[in-house]
């Protein structure tokens, strides 16, 4: 798409990169609204999380599980500079898939989970890839008894890849590794051997929910 082409075709009013993450999920979840969590401030005023929101659907595909997905990483609002780029942003939005326990399961600390990594990117300028793994510096839910320590990044089963005005756009979906499976990545840390550990966690877990109570 030429920048003419962009500006024909939108607004400065059009959230053009937001509405075809919008478009994605729609084909999955077409009945559903999700949950959605946004900062108090915007990050581009002040605010300390950097993206602008999040949402979080309710799945049942393989076992019951909150799906959430991002919108910040890549670019959301009209921007003709973005046009028929071949990356929107950061390249990415990542996504988390989580086991459902109760009915009242808390969704914030996750949503804090991701808001960190998005601190992590934006100060560093750094972004993630599919087989990158990081520690956590300890359990991903602080309030909880688990042993997931750090995370992979795979491509996301269900949204996989989407090219939008702005660019291809990755959905990264995060990982929960346990402490014996980082501490085993770290002494090989060459993607081959997270695609192999990625490989037989999907052998039991194909979505590769997340479960706090893994071992």
């Amino acid at each position: 798409m030429t920048k003419e082409e962009y500006k024909k075709q939108f607004t400065e009013d059009d959230t053009v990169g937001w509405e075809a993450i919008d478009k994605e999920l729609i084909k999955i979840y077409p009945d559903q609204e999700p949950k959605h969590f946004a900062p108090v401030l915007h990050y581009a005023i002040g605010g300390e999380d950097p993206l602008d929101g999040i949402s979080v659907y309710e799945s049942k595909k393989q076992a019951d599980h909150f799906h959430y997905v991002t919108y910040g990483f890549s670019q959301l609002y009209y921007d003709e500079e973005q046009a028929g780029a071949a990356f929107s942003k950061y390249g990415f939005e990542l996504t988390f898939r989580v086991k459902k326990e109760t009915e009242e399961d808390n969704l914030h600390w996750a949503c804090n989970l991701l808001q960190n990594l998005a601190k992590y990117v934006f100060k560093s300028g750094k972004w993630f890839e599919e087989f990158h793994f990081i520690p956590a510096n300890g359990p991903i839910r602080l309030d909880y008894d688990t042993d997931i320590t750090a995370l992979a990044f795979v491509t996301d089963p269900e949204l996989g890849k989407i090219n939008t005005p702005h660019g291809e756009v990755s959905f990264l979906q995060m990982v929960g590794l346990t402490t014996s499976e980082y501490e085993q990545l770290k002494q090989n840390p060459k993607i081959s051997e997270t695609e192999k550990l990625i490989k037989q966690l999907k052998e039991k877990n194909e979505f590769l929910i997340t479960d706090l109570k893994r071992k």
